[in-house]
Protein backbone atom coordinates (compact mmCIF):
# COMPACT_ATOMS: atom_id res chain seq x y z
CA UNK A 1 0.00 0.00 0.00
CA UNK A 2 2.85 2.67 1.05
CA UNK A 3 6.37 2.45 0.36
CA UNK A 4 8.88 5.28 1.62
CA UNK A 5 12.41 4.94 -0.08
CA UNK A 6 15.41 6.53 1.23
CA UNK A 7 13.55 9.65 2.94
CA UNK A 8 15.72 12.64 3.24
CA UNK A 9 14.57 15.71 5.10
CA UNK A 10 16.66 18.93 6.71
CA UNK A 11 15.07 21.70 8.58
CA UNK A 12 16.54 24.56 10.14
CA UNK A 13 20.18 22.92 9.18
CA UNK A 14 19.17 19.77 11.37
CA UNK A 15 18.51 16.19 9.74
CA UNK A 16 15.03 15.48 10.52
CA UNK A 17 14.33 12.33 7.70
CA UNK A 18 17.61 10.88 7.79
CA UNK A 19 17.54 8.17 4.96
CA UNK A 20 13.99 6.14 5.61
CA UNK A 21 12.90 3.52 3.99
CA UNK A 22 10.35 0.58 4.82
CA UNK A 23 6.87 -0.77 3.26
CA UNK A 24 2.99 -0.62 5.01
CA UNK A 25 1.15 -3.21 4.17
CA UNK A 26 -3.40 -3.02 3.19
CA UNK A 27 -4.51 -2.55 5.88
CA UNK A 28 -4.61 -3.35 9.47
CA UNK A 29 -3.12 -0.69 12.19
CA UNK A 30 0.62 0.78 11.91
CA UNK A 31 2.29 2.65 14.76
CA UNK A 32 5.28 4.25 14.58
CA UNK A 33 6.94 5.57 17.63
CA UNK A 34 9.18 7.83 18.70
CA UNK A 35 10.05 10.50 20.96
CA UNK A 36 9.44 14.29 20.93
CA UNK A 37 11.88 15.51 18.28
CA UNK A 38 12.22 11.96 16.59
CA UNK A 39 10.48 13.50 13.01
CA UNK A 40 7.27 11.58 13.29
CA UNK A 41 5.09 14.53 12.22
CA UNK A 42 7.27 15.57 9.55
CA UNK A 43 7.40 12.29 8.30
CA UNK A 44 4.02 12.00 8.37
CA UNK A 45 3.72 15.47 6.58
CA UNK A 46 5.58 13.99 3.57
CA UNK A 47 3.83 11.02 3.49
CA UNK A 48 0.20 12.82 3.15
CA UNK A 49 1.93 15.57 0.65
CA UNK A 50 1.26 18.42 2.92
CA UNK A 51 5.35 18.85 2.93
CA UNK A 52 8.27 18.01 0.11
CA UNK A 53 11.10 15.82 1.26
CA UNK A 54 14.49 16.40 -0.09
CA UNK A 55 15.28 13.32 -1.46
CA UNK A 56 13.77 9.50 -1.97
CA UNK A 57 10.13 9.02 -2.70
CA UNK A 58 6.92 7.73 -0.90
CA UNK A 59 4.71 6.10 -3.21
CA UNK A 60 1.37 4.73 -2.53
CA UNK A 61 0.00 1.56 -4.51
CA UNK A 62 2.86 2.32 -6.70
CA UNK A 63 2.47 5.71 -7.61
CA UNK A 64 4.57 8.40 -6.23
CA UNK A 65 2.95 11.76 -3.75
CA UNK A 66 4.49 14.44 -4.04
CA UNK A 67 2.75 18.32 -2.82
CA UNK A 68 1.33 18.38 -6.20
CA UNK A 69 -0.13 14.87 -6.11
CA UNK A 70 -4.23 15.60 -5.95
CA UNK A 71 -5.08 12.02 -6.63
CA UNK A 72 -3.18 10.81 -4.52
CA UNK A 73 -3.75 12.93 -1.77
CA UNK A 74 -7.33 11.87 -1.83
CA UNK A 75 -6.28 8.58 -1.28
CA UNK A 76 -5.22 9.99 2.33
CA UNK A 77 -7.27 11.08 5.19
CA UNK A 78 -4.84 13.42 7.57
CA UNK A 79 -4.93 14.74 11.19
CA UNK A 80 -1.96 16.24 12.14
CA UNK A 81 -0.97 16.63 15.96
CA UNK A 82 -2.19 20.44 16.00
CA UNK A 83 -5.42 20.10 14.19
CA UNK A 84 -6.63 23.43 12.62
CA UNK A 85 -9.97 24.20 13.44
CA UNK A 86 -12.25 26.12 12.92
CA UNK A 87 -13.98 27.53 16.32
CA UNK A 88 -16.22 29.51 15.22
CA UNK A 89 -17.80 26.75 13.36
CA UNK A 90 -20.43 24.11 14.67
CA UNK A 91 -18.87 20.87 14.49
CA UNK A 92 -21.36 19.59 11.72
CA UNK A 93 -20.83 23.21 9.74
CA UNK A 94 -16.84 22.43 10.11
CA UNK A 95 -17.37 18.74 8.94
CA UNK A 96 -19.31 20.32 5.81
CA UNK A 97 -16.89 22.74 4.94
CA UNK A 98 -13.87 20.25 5.17
CA UNK A 99 -15.84 17.87 3.38
CA UNK A 100 -16.75 20.09 0.32
CA UNK A 101 -12.57 20.98 0.23
CA UNK A 102 -11.81 17.61 -0.41
CA UNK A 103 -14.39 17.46 -3.19
CA UNK A 104 -16.80 15.07 -1.74
CA UNK A 105 -20.04 14.31 -3.54
CA UNK A 106 -22.88 16.05 -2.33
CA UNK A 107 -24.66 13.03 -2.29
CA UNK A 108 -22.20 11.28 -0.31
CA UNK A 109 -20.60 14.47 1.97
CA UNK A 110 -23.37 14.44 4.24
CA UNK A 111 -24.08 10.23 4.73
CA UNK A 112 -20.13 10.94 5.17
CA UNK A 113 -20.79 12.81 7.50
CA UNK A 114 -23.37 11.15 9.96
CA UNK A 115 -21.18 8.22 9.76
CA UNK A 116 -18.38 9.73 11.18
CA UNK A 117 -20.00 12.14 14.09
CA UNK A 118 -21.67 8.44 14.61
CA UNK A 119 -18.52 6.34 14.75
CA UNK A 120 -16.42 8.78 16.85
CA UNK A 121 -19.38 9.57 19.54
CA UNK A 122 -19.79 13.26 18.46
CA UNK A 123 -23.28 13.24 16.71
CA UNK A 124 -24.39 14.57 20.29
CA UNK A 125 -22.56 17.89 20.06
CA UNK A 126 -22.86 17.96 16.32
CA UNK A 127 -24.70 21.89 16.88
CA UNK A 128 -22.04 22.55 19.55
CA UNK A 129 -19.58 25.39 18.72
CA UNK A 130 -16.11 24.15 18.25
CA UNK A 131 -14.52 26.28 21.01
CA UNK A 132 -16.75 25.03 23.57
CA UNK A 133 -15.40 21.11 22.96
CA UNK A 134 -13.13 19.51 25.16
CA UNK A 135 -9.68 18.97 24.21
CA UNK A 136 -10.52 15.14 23.67
CA UNK A 137 -13.36 15.92 21.82
CA UNK A 138 -11.40 18.38 18.99
CA UNK A 139 -9.01 15.22 19.30
CA UNK A 140 -12.44 13.04 17.87
CA UNK A 141 -13.56 15.89 15.38
CA UNK A 142 -9.51 15.74 13.79
CA UNK A 143 -10.64 11.71 13.61
CA UNK A 144 -13.67 12.27 11.89
CA UNK A 145 -12.14 15.21 9.51
CA UNK A 146 -10.11 12.57 8.25
CA UNK A 147 -12.46 9.59 7.74
CA UNK A 148 -14.65 12.20 5.17
CA UNK A 149 -14.17 11.40 1.47
CA UNK A 150 -13.84 7.61 2.56
CA UNK A 151 -9.82 7.21 2.21
CA UNK A 152 -8.08 4.57 1.71
CA UNK A 153 -5.13 5.45 4.32
CA UNK A 154 -5.91 7.27 7.60
CA UNK A 155 -2.90 8.77 9.38
CA UNK A 156 -3.05 9.92 13.09
CA UNK A 157 -0.43 12.01 14.36
CA UNK A 158 -0.94 11.41 18.94
CA UNK A 159 -4.51 10.87 18.48
CA UNK A 160 -5.47 10.06 21.98
CA UNK A 161 -3.34 13.23 23.42
CA UNK A 162 -5.77 15.14 25.82
CA UNK A 163 -8.22 12.22 25.87
CA UNK A 164 -10.41 10.75 28.65
CA UNK A 165 -10.58 7.49 29.43
CA UNK A 166 -14.42 7.01 28.11
CA UNK A 167 -12.92 8.47 24.74
CA UNK A 168 -9.77 6.49 24.76
CA UNK A 169 -12.37 3.51 24.87
CA UNK A 170 -14.37 5.20 22.04
CA UNK A 171 -11.24 5.41 20.35
CA UNK A 172 -9.99 2.12 20.47
CA UNK A 173 -13.29 0.68 19.22
CA UNK A 174 -13.18 2.90 16.35
CA UNK A 175 -9.87 2.04 15.11
CA UNK A 176 -10.85 -1.78 16.08
CA UNK A 177 -13.31 -1.16 13.17
CA UNK A 178 -11.22 1.28 10.61
CA UNK A 179 -7.89 -1.30 10.54
CA UNK A 180 -10.15 -4.05 9.42
CA UNK A 181 -11.45 -2.36 6.09
CA UNK A 182 -8.56 0.98 6.14
CA UNK A 183 -4.85 1.27 6.23
CA UNK A 184 -4.64 2.97 9.59
CA UNK A 185 -1.25 4.86 10.61
CA UNK A 186 -0.59 6.36 13.69
CA UNK A 187 2.37 8.11 15.32
CA UNK A 188 2.59 8.46 18.87
CA UNK A 189 5.44 9.26 21.56
CA UNK A 190 4.16 6.70 24.11
CA UNK A 191 3.10 2.83 22.92
CA UNK A 192 1.04 2.19 25.67
CA UNK A 193 -1.73 4.33 24.82
CA UNK A 194 -2.16 2.25 21.86
CA UNK A 195 -1.06 -1.35 23.33
CA UNK A 196 -4.37 -2.98 22.35
CA UNK A 197 -3.97 -1.64 18.95
CA UNK A 198 -0.73 -1.96 17.81
CA UNK A 199 -0.20 -4.90 14.97
CA UNK A 200 2.51 -3.48 13.34
CA UNK A 201 5.26 -1.48 14.35
CA UNK A 202 8.04 0.82 13.38
CA UNK A 203 10.45 2.63 15.70
CA UNK A 204 12.32 5.68 14.81
CA UNK A 205 14.56 8.21 16.56
CA UNK A 206 16.50 10.88 15.05
CA UNK A 207 14.93 10.45 12.11
CA UNK A 208 16.46 7.12 11.43
CA UNK A 209 14.42 3.57 11.49
CA UNK A 210 15.71 1.39 14.14
CA UNK A 211 12.97 -1.48 14.36
CA UNK A 212 10.25 -2.33 12.16
CA UNK A 213 8.38 -5.78 12.84
CA UNK A 214 4.69 -6.89 13.88
CA UNK A 215 4.38 -6.31 17.85
CA UNK A 216 4.54 -9.71 18.77
CA UNK A 217 8.12 -9.96 16.99
CA UNK A 218 9.41 -6.85 18.45
CA UNK A 219 8.10 -8.55 21.91
CA UNK A 220 10.61 -11.75 21.50
CA UNK A 221 12.95 -10.38 19.95
CA UNK A 222 13.74 -7.02 22.36
CA UNK A 223 11.73 -7.71 25.41
CA UNK A 224 13.67 -11.34 26.08
CA UNK A 225 15.37 -9.14 28.96
CA UNK A 226 14.23 -9.17 32.39
CA UNK A 227 14.09 -6.41 35.28
CA UNK A 228 14.73 -6.96 39.16
CA UNK A 229 14.17 -3.98 40.92
CA UNK A 230 15.57 -3.90 44.49
CA UNK A 231 15.66 -1.64 47.42
CA UNK A 232 19.30 -2.42 49.82
CA UNK A 233 21.02 -0.87 52.25
CA UNK A 234 24.01 -0.82 51.21
CA UNK A 235 27.26 1.55 49.17
CA UNK A 236 26.82 1.75 45.52
CA UNK A 237 30.46 -0.16 45.44
CA UNK A 238 29.67 -3.04 47.19
CA UNK A 239 26.27 -3.32 45.45
CA UNK A 240 28.56 -3.72 41.96
CA UNK A 241 30.73 -5.96 43.55
CA UNK A 242 28.07 -8.07 44.57
CA UNK A 243 26.42 -8.13 41.12
CA UNK A 244 29.74 -8.83 39.33
CA UNK A 245 29.50 -12.62 40.81
CA UNK A 246 25.73 -12.92 39.10
CA UNK A 247 26.71 -13.92 35.82
CA UNK A 248 23.68 -13.25 33.76
CA UNK A 249 23.01 -9.65 34.84
CA UNK A 250 23.37 -7.37 31.95
CA UNK A 251 22.87 -3.79 33.24
CA UNK A 252 21.59 -2.39 36.23
CA UNK A 253 20.80 1.62 37.50
CA UNK A 254 20.70 3.38 40.55
CA UNK A 255 18.76 5.49 42.30
CA UNK A 256 19.78 7.07 46.20
CA UNK A 257 17.05 6.64 48.95
CA UNK A 258 16.79 8.16 52.15
CA UNK A 259 17.82 6.14 55.65
CA UNK A 260 21.29 5.26 53.76
CA UNK A 261 19.24 2.57 51.55
CA UNK A 262 19.51 2.77 47.10
CA UNK A 263 16.95 1.64 44.84
CA UNK A 264 18.79 -1.18 42.23
CA UNK A 265 17.40 -1.66 39.02
CA UNK A 266 18.94 -4.90 37.75
CA UNK A 267 18.43 -6.28 33.96
CA UNK A 268 19.37 -9.46 33.19
CA UNK A 269 18.67 -11.86 29.98
CA UNK A 270 17.79 -15.54 31.46
CA UNK A 271 14.59 -17.50 32.31
CA UNK A 272 16.65 -18.50 35.15
CA UNK A 273 15.20 -17.39 38.56
CA UNK A 274 18.19 -15.17 39.87
CA UNK A 275 16.68 -14.15 42.70
CA UNK A 276 18.35 -16.22 45.13
CA UNK A 277 21.73 -15.42 43.94
CA UNK A 278 21.21 -12.60 44.02
CA UNK A 279 20.30 -12.89 47.59
CA UNK A 280 23.28 -14.90 48.01
CA UNK A 281 25.17 -12.11 46.36
CA UNK A 282 24.73 -9.53 48.45
CA UNK A 283 24.56 -11.36 51.42
CA UNK A 284 28.17 -12.30 50.65
CA UNK A 285 29.01 -8.19 50.96
CA UNK A 286 27.02 -7.87 53.89
CA UNK A 287 24.20 -5.58 51.88
CA UNK A 288 20.55 -6.46 53.34
CA UNK A 289 18.09 -6.41 50.71
CA UNK A 290 15.09 -4.94 52.24
CA UNK A 291 12.19 -5.52 48.83
CA UNK A 292 12.75 -7.31 45.61
CA UNK A 293 10.65 -7.30 42.50
CA UNK A 294 10.81 -9.37 39.56
CA UNK A 295 9.46 -7.29 36.25
CA UNK A 296 9.45 -7.53 32.37
CA UNK A 297 10.43 -4.98 30.54
CA UNK A 298 8.26 -3.49 27.88
CA UNK A 299 8.44 -2.15 24.35
CA UNK A 300 8.30 1.30 25.81
CA UNK A 301 11.18 0.48 28.03
CA UNK A 302 13.15 -1.27 25.68
CA UNK A 303 12.55 2.25 23.16
CA UNK A 304 14.23 3.91 25.55
CA UNK A 305 17.47 2.21 25.94
CA UNK A 306 17.62 1.74 21.92
CA UNK A 307 17.52 5.13 21.84
CA UNK A 308 19.27 6.59 24.94
CA UNK A 309 16.29 8.31 25.94
CA UNK A 310 15.33 9.47 29.62
CA UNK A 311 12.72 7.94 30.98
CA UNK A 312 12.43 11.13 33.13
CA UNK A 313 13.30 9.45 36.79
CA UNK A 314 16.69 9.87 36.52
CA UNK A 315 19.06 8.13 38.39
CA UNK A 316 22.93 6.72 37.71
CA UNK A 317 23.37 4.38 35.42
CA UNK A 318 26.21 1.66 36.19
Amino acid sequence: MLEVSNLNKRMGGQVVIDGLSFEIAEGGIHVILGPDGAGKSTLLDIISGCRAAESGRVTICGEEMTVTSLDQKRRIGYMPEDMPLYEDMTVQEYLVFIGEAKGVSPEKLYKNINSALELTTLDTVSGRLIKKLSAGEKKLLGIAQAMLGNPDIIILDEPTASMTRIQKACFEDLMGKLGRIKTVIIATRSLSALDGLCEDLMMISRGKLIAHDTKKALEEKLCAVKTLTLTVRGSEESIVSALESVGSVTDCTFSKRSGGTVSVKIEYDTDRDIRDEVFRAFAAVNCPILSMETTTLTLDDVYMKLTGESDGKGGKEK
